[in-house]
């Protein structure tokens, strides 16, 4: 029996938009059925997932933009996040957190998956609850009412060549086995809300046999996320010592499928493009991360050829909006190419269009949630786009998203439902200024010398 519904109005599909329509929700969080509604100018789009995040990283948005070396690039970044990173105690992290999370879901984001892996005091060290900074996070997307897929990273080495961790990763580091005790911890609090995968850091930071040993001893549909080929020094790396190229290697080397997610995949040569897409994984593209940290372009409209998957994360967080992630996707392709409308498909010439169905096929593969779209059975996570604003007057079915993308900053999400619950209204999260008043006093404590 259904016990509520969402908003009344218009329904965008990938099929197109349904007029008229009214979404009633199950119990659960899920959609119940989708039924005749009253035909009001409302307009209703599943909400995005954010399939890459690194939640404390929030708090140093705008921090690391002052050169400190003529050939600053992702490399020097780092050291600057290390030491950042180092100042996070439990609490902390669930402040930023929450105030992240409170973004996320006002720009239209109702689903993240944290990567993380400050697991340990800032010397290396256990916590008293080895799950401390974990459940902090849980804590935050608990109570900002955001749907998580938590991912606790194993980190075990600093470099392909197997090298320690340096003194600043070391609270990231766990042995094989007590990294899957740490998972099975969590998963003990799986529910609706909360789903659990797990996360390699990257090859370079997981051994091959560590990597086989923990793929093993995982449940079969755990998702599965992994950066990669993010850096061109990174994929030199790897074929000095592995005699592959990152993304080459791991498909020979490991049961890649469609529960695996691959952040960032920037350096692909094509027979790397055609075999993740062969392989059903998804790539977790940030484009505002990857431009901040010079990474590079990835190979969008040949991955799109080849049939393959992708999604969208904000990933450092120096830009929290979903439409910024999809409108720069697209336009670092059209300076590359110097061309326009580069992502369009068979079915759509709307750029707007083809992002949004690529962005929610994939939700559900690398969340392990059952989202991305308002059919039965479905997680009624969704989106009421204001139809009052300047940039939407006069929208027809065939511009709408293509408005909602392309028109400019201002956020066009007036309320955003979760579980069939708002939790965003008048653009707004419900306890935004509680939350604010936590990071403030947050923020203040990291930044002390």
């Amino acid at each position: 029996m259904s016990t509520r519904a969402l908003p009344d109005g218009s329904l965008w599909t990938p099929a197109g938009w349904q007029a008229a329509r009214r979404v009633q929700v199950d119990a659960h969080g899920r959609v119940a059925a989708v039924v005749d509604g009253r035909d009001t100018s409302r307009r209703l789009v599943p909400g995005i997932a954010n399939l890459h995040s690194h939640a404390f990283q929030r708090a140093m948005a705008g921090m690391a933009e002052r050169q400190t070396d003529p050939a600053d690039s992702f490399w020097t970044w780092r050291e600057t996040m290390y030491r950042f990173a180092s100042r996070f105690s439990p609490d902390t992290l669930y402040a930023v957190a929450a105030q992240l999370y409170a973004e996320m879901l006002e720009a239209g984001y109702t689903s993240a998956c944290e990567f993380h892996y400050l697991h340990h005091t800032p010397g290396g060290g256990a916590y008293r609850d080895p799950t401390a900074m974990s459940q902090a996070l849980v804590s935050a997307a608990r109570d900002t009412g955001i749907r998580l897929t938590l991912l606790p990273v194993l980190y075990m080495s600093g470099g392909f060549d197997g090298r320690a961790l340096g003194e600043r990763q070391r609270r990231f580091g766990h042995a094989v086995d007590d990294y899957l005790a740490l998972v099975d911890r969590l998963c003990e609090d799986a529910n609706d809300m909360l789903h659990v995968g797990c996360a390699l850091h990257s090859l370079r930071a997981v051994p091959p046999d560590a990597m086989a040993a923990v793929l093993e001893a995982l449940p079969p549909a755990m998702p599965v996320h992994i950066h990669i080929a993010e850096q061109v020094a990174e994929v030199e790396a790897c074929v000095e010592v592995r005699g592959a190229r990152p993304v080459a290697w791991l498909l020979d080397n490991a049961p890649v499928d469609r529960r695996w997610t691959l952040v960032h995949a920037t350096h692909l040569d094509a027979d790397e493009v055609a075999g993740i897409a062969r392989s059903g994984a998804t790539v977790a593209l940030c484009p505002t991360t990857e431009a901040n940290l010079g990474d590079g372009l990835f190979p969008l409209r040949d991955f799109l050829d080849a049939g393959g998957a992708w999604g969208i994360g904000s990933d450092s967080h120096i830009s929290v909006s979903p439409v910024e992630e999809l409108r720069w996707l697209e336009y670092g392709q059209r300076l590359a190419t110097r061309r326009r409308n580069i992502a369009v498909s068979a079915d759509t010439p709307s750029v707007g269009e083809t992002l949004l169905a690529g962005a929610s096929a994939s939700a559900a593969s690398s969340t392990g949630h059952r989202c991305g779209g308002l059919g039965e059975g479905d997680c009624a996570d969704a989106l009421v786009l204001d139809m009052r604003a300047p940039q939407m007057l006069g929208a027809r079915d065939e511009d709408v998203v293509d408005r909602w993308l392309f028109s400019g900053n201002r956020n066009l999400v007036e309320e955003v439902f979760v579980g069939g619950r708002r939790v965003v209204e008048g653009g707004q999260h419900r306890d935004r200024e509680a939350i604010a008043h936590r990071y403030r006093d947050a923020l203040a404590s990291l930044m002390q010398d």
